[in-house]
């Protein structure tokens, strides 16, 4: 057994956590059952199986060990994804405290306290899952995404790995457009596979950036506009002033808490968003949230 700790444990619901990755009936990279979420990891290359539960006694997530076997460091590597994956070490004091002022996110706190900033600890998936959404539903996109796992993922017992970049980086576009894919997605997700496959971009160089490089680095990239970056560097690199201004889903948020006749054109959302700055991504999760009704 595993044993994750909590930080900030009275600000953490495991349920609001499940409730968000379980959104989707539509999701293959892990299965909400029975107040657990299982997963399939690959620390050092070697598949392994995970059971993730709550233990309120020890303030901490415990993880079983279904399938394959783990040593020391492929431990630390589960713990670390866990607590990238639900921001398990977060204190989510300076947050509330901003929220709670907040006309806008005062509610949402209340009614989803708890929830942690649910990210994608995988910088290749975070950054194609970004592709993929662009301009279309979530809906469609998490089938996109069903597709592109379930061929080039690796598969162990009905649960998926994310594709290895190396993978994708061999593929032709019409390996993806005959999946639904627009061409100029395709051509996006395997530009990104052969950035990270021949090790030009990677996690620890992105990591290391302050976040403007970071931004200016994925814009950079073809395909990458602002919204992704901000996107990724929310889930991925966890930076809290990360802000996708031009989310549909935040706009339609905005439109409902703030009960406004039409979606906020890209100048309203400024406005409205300008002063959340360092809370910026906890403020834009918590309304996405609210889209959901759990």
């Amino acid at each position: 057994m595993i044993v994750v700790p909590i930080t900030d444990y009275p600000h953490f619901s495991f349920a609001e956590c499940l409730l968000f990755l379980n959104r989707s009936p539509r999701e293959c990279l892990h299965q909400v059952r029975e107040q657990s979420v299982y997963k399939l990891l690959a620390p050092e290359g070697k598949p392994v199986l995970l059971k993730i539960s709550e233990d309120p006694a020890q303030q901490a997530l415990v993880v079983e060990v279904l399938q394959g076997e783990v040593n020391e460091s492929s431990s630390a590597y589960i713990r670390d994804f866990l607590n990238k994956w639900m921001h398990l070490d977060g204190n989510m004091d300076e947050f509330y405290a901003f929220a709670a002022k907040d006309a806008l996110l005062a509610p949402l706190i209340s009614a989803f306290k708890g929830l942690r900033l649910i990210g994608i600890p995988d910088l290749f998936e975070a950054i194609t899952w970004t592709i993929t959404g662009q301009q279309i539903n979530l809906s469609f996109a998490y089938t996109l995404k069903q597709r592109l796992v379930q061929t080039f993922g690796y598969t162990l017992d009905s649960y998926y790995l994310y594709p290895h970049p190396a993978v994708i980086a061999s593929l032709q576009p019409e390996d993806l457009t005959v999946m639904q894919f627009s061409r100029t997605k395709a051509e996006g997700i395997i530009r990104v596979a052969k950035l990270m496959a021949a090790g030009e971009l990677t996690e620890e160089i992105l990591k290391q950036m302050p976040y403007e490089q970071a931004r200016e680095t994925l814009v950079s990239i073809k395909g990458i506009g602002n919204w992704s970056a901000n996107y990724v560097l929310m889930k991925f690199a966890q930076h809290p002033q990360a802000l996708p201004l031009e989310d549909a889903g935040l706009h339609n948020a905005l439109r409902h808490q703030l009960n406004l006749a039409a979606k906020p054109a890209l100048p309203e959302v400024k406005a409205l968003t300008q002063h959340w700055q360092n809370h910026a991504a906890y403020a834009t999760f918590y309304c996405w949230r609210s889209l959901y009704h759990g």
